[in-house]
């Protein structure tokens, strides 16, 4: 199999030539050049361990790889998750399922992708004998998971943007106060948006790239997404045979990538009936499949802010999809994205659904699923307790443990939720990197450091 960019301008590459690479050379992302089916494979699969899944998944997709190596790899990265299921898959009620994407080393669920693909750069970096300089964007969790996955291995140097002020507390510690000396946790102002606009205009410069061995870590990176796919496969096959019928997943959703691995893992013949995308008030890809109509504005600081985003990244790629697989058509709407006009495009897939939700109906979701279930949800995933469908089985995806944002989940419950990672990070003293929110003070940075 062969991955090939959006925009068409990128000669197919390997799957390991894709990972190294993160961002295509054209601007575009990449995707694999065919979507294979996996329905006859779901079977065998149900017997299957987290790891054991993961490692025939990728197999699949990067069969460069070997199958000894996979399992290696996948059971490496899982090993350090909390949970003996490593993606639990909780019962509220006889239609309502939790998949609790949070028992990984920084507490959400971009650790799913980040803990192997930090392994996979360390592979890189042991095969081609060269350093690696891995850069990347944050609204808050792929950050910290990010550098989770990189810190203290050798060969590699991660810098991370971040917007200043705009990340939760505790998902700041986690990225500046790690100790690990290869480690860059970069402060910039303004929001997500403008820090992923530098991290595209450095990969823009296809010298600086090459001279550093940069490579993008962001949900831009095939991997990321591709490891996302697996747990939708794992939650499906752990719901009860009765409830596989009509099923719908509900995915909290900035960056757009979760509910991308979701809806291909469907076109891949998962028997998935619907997906919602949840948002906060920052409500971009509400409003799009509510019209049909992208339009960015202005980004609000919310109760949820790993979701605080009007530009998605991922989009491209399922704009791809719509655009029925023609790149020219993809570059032509991504430069009208770019320059902010607003866009009218085709719903290729009727699956989608989508819902928003203000910071108070946040808390009072936080406070009315604590009360009905007894059970504890943070910011972003209290987004997907909403406009439930009554005729499916509802699988909320639960991307963050409630501990990382004690402020909002104590107003809302009346108990503070704690967890001893967090608690060992409140002593430590924050060591960040401020630069402006420019390609050349980042690029800089970057060739003093690496």
């Amino acid at each position: 199999m062969n991955y090939i960019s959006t925009r068409g301008q990128t000669s197919p590459h390997t799957f390991t030539q894709a990972v190294e690479a993160g961002l295509a050379p054209d601007g575009g992302l990449f995707l694999p050049d065919h979507l294979p089916s996996i329905a006859d494979k779901l079977s065998s699969w149900s017997v299957l361990s987290y790891p054991a899944l993961a490692s025939e998944f990728f197999q699949i997709f990067a069969p460069e790889i070997s199958a000894d190596e996979w399992t290696a790899l996948t059971a490496e990265a899982y090993s350090r998750f909390d949970s003996p299921d490593v993606a639990p898959l909780r019962k509220l009620d006889d239609k309502t399922f939790v998949l609790e994407l949070w028992h990984g080393p920084t507490l959400a669920f971009k650790d799913f992708a980040l803990q192997l693909l930090g392994l996979l750069y360390k592979r890189q970096v042991k095969q081609s004998g060269k350093t690696l300089a891995v850069l990347g964007a944050t609204s808050g969790d792929t950050g910290s998971a990010a550098i989770h996955g990189c810190m203290g291995q050798e060969g590699i140097q991660i810098f991370i943007l971040y917007p200043h002020g705009r990340v939760a507390p505790l998902q700041e510690r986690q990225m500046a106060c790690t100790g690990a000396s290869n480690v860059y946790a970069i402060p910039v102002p303004g929001f997500f948006d403008d820090a992923q606009r530098v991290v595209k205009e450095c990969f823009a410069d296809s010298g600086f790239v090459s001279r550093h061995h940069l490579s993008a870590v962001n949900s831009i990176n095939i991997a990321r997404v591709l490891a996302q796919c697996v747990y939708y496969i794992w939650a499906w096959l752990r719901l009860p045979e009765s409830a596989r019928s009509k099923v719908e997943f509900v995915v909290p959703t900035g960056n757009f990538g979760n509910v991308l691995a979701g809806w291909l893992a469907q076109q891949m013949g998962l028997p998935i009936d619907s997906f919602r995308v949840a948002t906060n008030q920052n409500d971009i890809l509400h409003r799009f499949f509510s019209t049909g109509e992208y339009r960015q504005e202005e980004v609000h600081p919310s109760h949820a802010p790993s979701m605080d985003i009007q530009a998605a990244s991922n989009f491209e790629r399922y704009l791809y999809y719509m655009l029925r697989e023609q790149p020219d058509r993809v570059r032509e709407v991504m430069a009208q994205m770019k320059s902010g006009t607003p866009i009218h495009l085709p719903h290729v897939s009727s699956s989608f659904r989508s819902s928003r939700m203000t910071d108070a109906q946040i808390e009072r979701c936080i406070a009315e699923v604590w009360r009905q279930h007894g059970y504890v949800i943070d910011p972003h995933t209290a987004c997907g307790f909403t406009d439930m469908r009554p005729d499916a089985t509802s699988v909320v995806l639960s991307t963050a443990s409630p501990a990382k944002f004690p402020d909002v989940v104590t107003q809302a419950t009346g108990n503070e939720p704690t967890h001893p990672t967090l608690d060992a990070l409140k002593a430590l003293p924050l060591v960040t990197h401020p630069l402006e929110a420019t390609a050349a003070a980042v690029k800089e940075f970057i060739a003093s450091h690496s």
